[in-house]
């Protein structure tokens, strides 16, 4: 009975849990070592004024201006060398975000007269999306084999003269990019 509850509260604090899955995944390191040091060097990939601020110039001929911010995520092994860091975890923020309009989904019915030429007869405007908060950043990236971690930043014409603070996010640092839409 003893042995029962000892196991009981082993497995409510999830020792036997944690013992199960590293038999099945033996010796395989999933995620780093958060007692390691780690070093992130980040490409924004926009020119840098003198002020410190990034520069992004959005496009006048769509809704949305994609741009790739990256990273590699690097360590040093036991033997003294640099390596890249797999499943490394960083989170996302940005500070500016757009709402979606009425008529941001549509539905263009067609059909074809008695001559077959192609026309539009009617269009069906889906709102269950109207006012939903759209960010302008993802929220977290996971770095893959060669370190490397990657976020998408998506503003929007109507931020053209904002400045979008792009926060990243780690479980022992902090880095901010300031971009100014131009």
């Amino acid at each position: 009975m003893k042995k029962l509850n000892v196991i009981k509260k082993l497995v409510n604090y999830g020792v036997i849990s944690l013992i199960g899955f590293n038999l099945f995944t033996g010796c395989v390191k999933l995620v780093p070592d958060l007692s390691e040091d780690y070093e992130i060097q980040f490409q924004v990939g926009l020119p840098l004024d003198h002020n410190g601020y990034y520069h992004l110039t959005l496009d006048r001929n769509e809704w949305q201006t994609l741009h790739r911010v990256s990273g590699v995520v690097t360590s040093i092994n036991e033997a003294g060398d640099e390596v890249f860091v797999e499943s490394f975890w960083v989170a996302w923020e940005s500070n500016l975000y757009w709402y979606l309009g009425d008529n941001s989904c549509y539905v263009v019915h067609y059909g074809y007269t008695d001559q077959w030429v192609k026309v539009a007869f009617d269009t069906t405007y889906i709102v269950p999306f109207s006012g939903l908060e759209v960010p302008t950043s993802n929220s977290y990236s996971y770095s893959n084999s060669y370190g490397q971690v990657n976020n998408m930043i998506a503003p929007v014409q109507s931020m053209i003269g904002d400045t979008l603070s792009l926060r990243a996010e780690w479980y022992n640092g902090v880095r901010t990019f300031n971009i100014v839409l131009d």
